[in-house]
């Protein structure tokens, strides 16, 4: 199966050297370019886009707005968004994983980091980039970024439905830990825990892992850790 992928970016220049990066794959395939956010969204649903590789910053829809836009619509809940910022400890990052981006990725990453990110999404995985790791998102929910004002009272109130092996995968997500080494930690088989995390996401309506680890979080599960 080919992915198929959206490029929405304000440089041109930018936006060439990705499809030329990700059309020499031969599972993955560029279908549009888009300069902002609106058409990035109208691309999307037009050409059926598995994946979008998004700006955060860009005029007019900003990719923020617009992946808000692609995460509400039914119709697009099989696309993965991948946020690209010019920095990674980004004011908006955050936001953009609570907006339902599956991740983001610095601008400055290696070509191979790109193309990896490109097929975790599709995967239905979350992408953090290797900067881009949960303490840099605790740093986030501990300032006053308007943080308090958005949280989801009910959130920390879903946490009840989950059993207590869930709200323990949980805190290893929110960890930055690998199926892998959560099945190390607590001797059980990535199997389960790849049973245990479905769960969690379905119970607590988290999109992919990233989503989990905002969650985790903001119903205060775990505490952000200020070095």
């Amino acid at each position: 199966m080919t992915i198929r992928v959206v490029l929405a970016d304000d440089q041109a220049l930018l936006r060439s050297a990705f499809r030329v990066l990700v059309d020499s794959e031969p599972d993955m395939e560029v279908v549009g370019e888009a300069s902002d956010g609106a058409e990035a969204v109208r691309l999307t649903r037009d050409e059926r886009a598995d994946v979008v590789l998004m700006d955060i910053r860009m005029p007019g829809t900003d990719g923020l707005a617009a992946t808000r836009l692609i995460t509400a619509d039914p119709g697009l809940a099989h696309v993965r968004v991948v946020m690209l910022t010019t920095f990674e400890v980004d004011e908006y990052v955050v936001q953009s994983l609570r907006a339902g981006a599956s991740g983001f990725l610095g601008k400055g990453a290696e070509p191979e980091e790109l193309l990896n990110a490109v097929r975790i999404a599709a995967g239905g995985e979350a992408l953090l980039s290797p900067a881009a790791t949960k303490g840099l998102i605790a740093k986030f929910l501990a300032q006053g970024d308007g943080a308090d004002d958005e949280r989801d009272p009910a959130r920390g109130e879903r946490l009840a439905a989950l059993t207590g092996r869930e709200r323990e995968v949980l805190v290893q997500v929110a960890g930055g830990h690998s199926n892998d080494e959560i099945a190390e930690r607590l001797e059980v088989s990535p199997l389960t825990v790849k049973t245990h995390v479905n769960r969690a996401m379905a119970k607590l309506g988290a999109r992919d892992r990233a989503q989990l680890v905002v969650i985790a979080y903001e119903s205060g599960l775990v505490r952000p850790r200020v070095d």
